[in-house]
């Protein structure tokens, strides 16, 4: 392995990486604006959002067993120490919402007297041992950590600009599809 190739994330951490990070946006955005829509299209929408919540969490449980299994590339020497302690305090924090996010959801869901719902139409998605009187609990914590999110996910894109703009291109090549130099 060369030198380049040693300071990349693997193929499978990059394919989780932007795998997760698309099915997050098109969750927040359905979560946040679900209530514009009229009654059928928000029943599609929410049961869209469910079954994109619990493909985060399986994608988020295989990407957290991948990272405890296959050492990241080390922080590069153009960041700050307090560049890598943000950027390590985002990385736990981002694993602790992509656990604890999809599991208030389902949870929310499991207070209902309707059925969790199907998986993307395939299977039920089972309840989980909810009782009715948690609902307000599991709806305001899967919104808060919604908007939790929401600032993680900016600040971690604002951090990557900042270093694509201060000159520092390589590092976003880190995550990229691209193999290539340069």
């Amino acid at each position: 392995m060369t030198g380049q190739e040693a300071a990349r994330y693997t193929r499978v951490a990059v394919l989780l990486h932007w795998l997760i990070a698309a099915l997050i946006v098109a969750n927040l955005l359905v979560g946040f604006f679900h209530e514009d829509f009229d009654k059928p299209l928000r029943a599609a929408l929410m049961g869209f959002h469910k079954s994109t919540g619990i493909a985060i969490l399986v994608l988020s449980l295989a990407r957290l067993a991948w990272r405890l299994t296959h050492r990241p590339p080390a922080y590069d020497s153009v960041m700050r120490p307090w560049e890598r302690g943000l950027a390590r305090a985002v990385q736990v924090l981002f694993y602790v919402l992509l656990i604890a996010m999809p599991l208030t959801g389902w949870l929310l869901s499991s207070t209902g007297t309707r059925p969790v719902g199907l998986w993307y139409g395939l299977f039920d998605v089972p309840r989980l041992p909810a009782a009715s009187s948690t609902h307000d609990l599991w709806e305001e914590s899967h919104e808060l950590l919604g908007y939790t999110m929401l600032a993680l996910l900016i600040l971690h894109v604002a951090g990557a600009l900042k270093h694509h703009f201060a000159g520092h291109r390589h590092l976003l090549r880190r995550m990229s599809w691209s193999r290539g130099a340069g």
